[in-house]
């Protein structure tokens, strides 16, 4: 793993995967440290995985937001949640002991595979009426292929969601796209391309927030721990345009699926190896 090349060949396999889904790839590259890297402690490997989330997230909102599929009214305003509670769970991830780590996270990996897999299609949008009454936003954006997306969503339980997703996101150094994705597609009705680039675009500023905090607390002074971050970064940027660019070629659901399948079975694997 201290090699480069496969420092690089990582990134790029974390970015192109993290951004094709819109999740920054951190819950990737979290079980890999925690299975290949025993020595590192719960906040190093946070800290880690954080730094590449912010690689990946600014690469591939570079990208989206050439494809025109980034709801910046939306993103700005969630992201703008997500930072208290991303300072927030910077400082918890000191506390937590690997073993319980381990477990928490395997669990949430499989929880959130199977709500994916077996979710309904993505809810319809309630008629115009309806929603001026209850005051939600509603937003058109056209990509850059021509395509119109036309949708509606709840702000306020947006704001709330985010606020979770940003406690959570440096608590895990899973990014917070794993749960904020499927959060906009099925609560707050966001179209799946643009549920990812937009939660793309909020995980590059909140991840750049907890980036921040951890080099404040001194989480990457270490020689080996920074060799580690500029390695894996190099091939997540390079890794999130590809994704990007795939996203245009793959069906949404396909992509929900994916995300699904790769979630159970890195869940299982996590928790296979603390209790067997």
């Amino acid at each position: 793993m201290d090699n480069y090349f496969v420092l690089i060949l990582t990134g790029i396999i974390v970015g192109a995967l993290g951004t094709l889904i819109g999740a920054g790839g951190g819950f990737i590259l979290v079980p890999f440290l925690i299975l290949t890297h025993h020595s590192l402690r719960p906040e190093i490997i946070t800290a880690i995985s954080i730094a590449i989330v912010a690689a990946n997230a600014i690469s591939g909102s570079i990208a989206y937001a050439r494809a025109g599929r980034i709801d910046y009214k939306a993103g700005l305003v969630f992201a703008l949640f997500t930072i208290p509670g991303s300072i927030l769970g910077v400082y918890t991830t000191q506390y937590i002991p690997r073993f319980a780590f381990k477990i928490f996270f395997g669990l949430l990996l499989i929880l959130l595979a199977f709500f994916l897999f077996l979710k309904k299609p993505q809810p319809k949008q309630k008629n115009l009426d309806e929603r001026r009454q209850k005051k939600w936003k509603h937003h058109t954006i056209t990509d850059k292929e021509g395509t119109a997306y036309s949708y509606s969503y709840d702000q306020n339980k947006g704001i709330f969601i985010s606020i979770i997703v940003g406690y959570l996101s440096p608590l895990l150094g899973i990014g917070g796209g794993i749960i904020h994705v499927p959060a906009m597609v099925q609560l707050l009705c966001f179209p799946v391309h643009i549920a990812t680039a937009t939660s793309h675009f909020i995980l590059a500023i909140m991840s750049s927030v907890s980036v921040v905090v951890h080099a404040i607390k001194g989480n990457y002074s270490d020689v080996h721990v920074l060799h580690m971050v500029i390695g894996l970064s190099i091939g997540a940027i390079a890794g999130a345009q590809f994704g990007a660019y795939l996203s245009h070629k793959i069906k949404s659901n396909s992509i929900i699926r994916a995300l699904a399948v790769c979630l159970g079975l890195v869940g299982v694997r996590l928790l296979v190896g603390v209790f067997f």
